[in-house]
């Protein structure tokens, strides 16, 4: 799905977003910048503001000098774009970030304050990469030696087994 256009509805408050025209990636974003100040990104749209580097002005300018209202960031969530109850997902490996992301459409909805956190978690699109590779082989790895464990366990019992057998057979 690409940028809407309708006026959406903020998961976290209910209040009505508002739309920010990003220039620079030609995208409009939706903050809830009456209510809770939580970020909409529809699908594709949140991979250019999740680096340092990558500009987030437009979005820093929209929320400057507001107040924002605290919500509960444990109640459910619906996506405002297709209705499909959005799933809380750790932002990267380090597990420090939850965000609420949906599964139907791919949104992702950030509450106040989580994107500066995820921004400076990683300073390159690399050095996330490399960590997910990183949680990746230690998971895989003790998967394999488990089983490695398990074949070793199974050829030994097969190796048991043919002696045995030649035996009877043998002698």
């Amino acid at each position: 799905m690409s940028d809407n256009f309708k006026t959406l509805k903020c998961p976290a408050c209910q209040k009505e977003m508002t739309k920010v025209f990003i220039p620079s990636e030609g995208v409009n974003i939706d903050i809830c910048l009456d209510g809770c100040g939580g970020i909409y990104f529809d699908t594709r749209e949140f991979k250019y503001f999740d680096e340092p580097d990558e500009n987030i002005e437009e979005i820093v300018k929209a929320a400057e000098g507001k107040t924002f209202a605290k919500v509960d960031e444990n109640l459910p969530r619906t996506c405002p774009v297709c209705g499909a109850r959005m799933v809380k997902n750790y932002a990267s490996v380090k597990k420090e970030v939850q965000i609420d992301e949906c599964y139907s459409c791919g949104g992702k909805f950030l509450d106040y304050g989580e994107l500066e956190k995820i921004r400076a978690q990683y300073d390159t699109e690399e050095e996330r990469s490399a960590d997910i590779m990183k949680e990746v082989y230690s998971t895989v790895g003790v998967e394999i030696k488990r089983l490695e464990a398990e074949n070793a366990e199974l050829r030994a019992k097969r190796s048991w087994a043919k002696k045995l057998f030649d035996k009877m057979i043998y002698g």
